[in-house]
């Protein structure tokens, strides 16, 4: 039976429009009007036309982020991904740990994205759960009523490389250089941030649980399934996916039946600064991944 880790009220949320300019060297977004809440926010995601994928000025519903989680387990490197039912869009993908920005940190969006990794990944250890550093900054433990967290263990949070092309907000550029992309289905930009998950050393038989929130009634409950860990890794070769996905449980890595699986669209192709996708078939992805391979050889 699923655990209840924590209740909220979803009318607390507020978020904001965008006011999105791009160029083909750089994207600036600012934020617009008054805060919204998440129903609000909800109906304003509604599909958008761009003719310039390089260039153009628009306004936006919300701004996303999420995380490409590079963690590495017993001297292999794996992508962290989770699994989700969109109830919006009415499909089931894997996806990177991904959240919406509220109105106070649209101006610092890492820090959304590394909260997204403390509240969506939960890593567990026989002696307890593990909090995690972003640098000097400690993740909150925002399960702790409920959770035993380890005192003396904890995992670390670093940037991988940015993205070639700067995000500002208004005038000032985004830490650590996220990918930036706008979708057009549902009219966000959305900011992904390749991060790695280093584990403290005396982390032996660990587990891995995605956590997601439910609407029930009028409360957002966090569920924990040990039954469904919703949370896969995907082997890296030199730095590249491989065609497999395992979830890691007591520190045995069990394989997934990878048929019929679609990802979310931070994997569909990208025109510019535009994704048009709401999804992608696993296969098609991989098929996409290789020739992408064979053509930087």
């Amino acid at each position: 039976m699923p655990l209840s880790l924590s209740r909220e009220n979803p009318t607390t949320f507020k978020t904001q429009r965008l006011f999105v300019e791009a160029g083909p060297n750089a994207l600036s977004y600012q934020s617009l009007g008054q805060p919204l809440n998440f129903s609000q926010m909800l109906e304003r995601r509604k599909a958008v036309e761009v003719s310039d994928p390089l260039h153009f000025a628009l306004e936006l519903a919300n701004l996303g982020v999420s995380v490409r989680l590079t963690l590495n387990w017993q001297e292999r490197d794996y992508w962290v991904l989770v699994r989700q039912r969109r109830l919006d869009r009415g499909d089931i993908v894997l996806k990177l740990i991904s959240g919406y920005v509220p109105t106070h940190e649209l101006n610092l969006p890492l820090l959304t994205a590394v909260q997204e990794v403390a509240e969506e990944c939960l890593l567990e250890t026989p002696e307890g759960w593990l909090t995690g550093r972003f640098g000097d900054t400690w993740l909150p433990a925002p399960y702790q009523k409920t959770l035993h967290y380890r005192k003396n263990q904890h995992f670390h949070l670093s940037p991988l490389s940015g993205a070639a092309r700067p995000v500002h907000c208004g005038k000032q550029p985004l830490l650590e250089r996220p990918r930036a992309y706008v979708h057009l289905p549902t009219a966000s930009l959305q900011l992904v941030y390749d991060l790695r998950l280093t584990l403290p050393k005396a982390a032996k038989q660990l587990s891995l649980f995605h956590v997601d929130e439910h609407l029930q009634g009028d409360q957002l409950v966090a569920l924990l399934d040990r039954s469904r860990p919703d949370l896969y890794l995907m082997p890296l070769q030199q730095g590249r996916p491989t065609p497999e996905l395992f979830t890691l449980n007591k520190g045995q890595l069990q394989a997934i039946d990878c048929s019929d699986l679609w990802l979310a669209e931070s994997f569909a192709a990208q025109d510019g600064w535009l994704v048009r996708d709401e999804r992608i078939r696993w296969e098609d992805w991989l098929s996409r991944r290789l020739e992408k391979t064979n053509g930087d050889r």
